[in-house]
């Protein structure tokens, strides 16, 4: 039905009344903006064993298609990294620290950057603040390799012990390398200033498929450094692998395994390393905490051409 003569009228009254009504509005106050992340913590159960991934920021490595792949091109890395809707022109590394209460002990995997590394790190203090941990409930802190991204959470900008009741659980082989004359000078002795606070009689060196606690083991993951190890941890019916730097972010050296990134000491047994730990996880469907994955880092690895896809694990709100 169209509108009469009367109906116009009216609509052309209101439309002239339009700009005086908003004249008459007073003006709103700007809305401020956050600025800032939620609490970077997720839980998930495995069997009877609490496991808390707490996120420490990211570092922001620059140019990633030049020689942050040792054996491959810029042109190849650009490519993967655009698959996965990434920038090519960076890209942000992120830090995933894992702890697992086991009800009788709250064991920590790895320390983060500590804030002691880049700008963007150093989150975890607030977030174990907001997942409810303190450093003084830790009772163990089991290490997969003495990178200064994993092992200078250990202390404080002053230099003290930060867990101050810890026992530090440490692959063998990785202390005597660091600890010994054939390590690089600068980082060794930045490695012996994370230790040298925490008395000697609380630094336990085992072998590299040690037992940490009940149904938590060591796996030998050597190649990313000499003694690397990353951790399964069992409980009931549950299974999860702990992984330390098997793999860098997903999208580099999961989906390709052959890549080797910078920072492996041995690239040759670090790609061997890989492909047999993804080979087996694959196989098993066994859940994995990826230490440099996007946060909250858990999911699965299935085998995708010569290389793997990683699954996320589907975040719930419920533990």
């Amino acid at each position: 039905m169209g509108l009469d003569r009367r109906h116009m009228l009216a609509a052309g009254a209101a439309t002239l009344a339009a700009p005086a009504l908003l004249a008459a509005t007073p003006a709103r106050a700007a809305v401020p903006q956050a600025g800032r992340q939620a609490p970077g913590f997720y839980r998930m159960k495995v069997g009877d064993y609490e496991v808390t991934v707490v996120n420490d920021g990211f570092n922001r490595r620059p140019n990633p298609g030049e020689g942050f792949v040792r054996n491959a091109d810029k042109a190849a890395v650009e490519a993967a990294l655009a698959r996965d809707f990434l920038p090519t022109g960076h890209l942000d590394i992120t830090f995933n620290i894992t702890f697992v209460n086991t009800g009788r002990e709250l064991i920590l995997f790895d320390t983060g950057t500590g804030g002691l590394l880049a700008q963007t790190a150093g989150t975890m203090w607030d977030n174990m603040q907001a997942a409810g941990i303190a450093p003084e409930q830790v009772t163990k802190i089991a290490v997969t390799h003495f990178h200064g991204d994993h092992v200078s959470g250990l202390v404080t900008r002053e230099g003290q012990a930060r867990f101050p009741n810890a026992e530090l659980i440490v692959p063998e082989t990785e202390w005597a390398f660091w600890m010994g004359d054939r390590a690089p000078q600068q980082p060794a002795a930045m490695v012996k200033g994370r230790f040298g606070p925490y008395p000697a009689e609380r630094i336990k060196r085992v072998a590299s498929d040690a037992e940490v606690a009940p149904g938590i083991r060591g796996i030998p993951t050597h190649g990313h450094t000499p003694g690397h190890t990353s951790y399964s941890v069992q409980s009931g019916n549950g299974t999860l692998i702990i992984l330390g730097d098997v793999t860098n972010h997903p999208t580099v050296n999961l989906r390709n395994p052959g890549w080797h990134i910078v920072f492996d000491m041995d690239a040759a047994e670090a790609e061997q390393t890989r492909r047999r730990l993804f080979d087996r996880a694959a196989s098993d469907r066994t859940p994995i905490v990826g230490y440099h994955w996007p946060f909250p880092a858990t999911g699965y690895v299935r085998k995708a051409g010569e290389g793997f896809d990683w699954v996320p694990i589907q975040w719930t709100s419920q533990v």
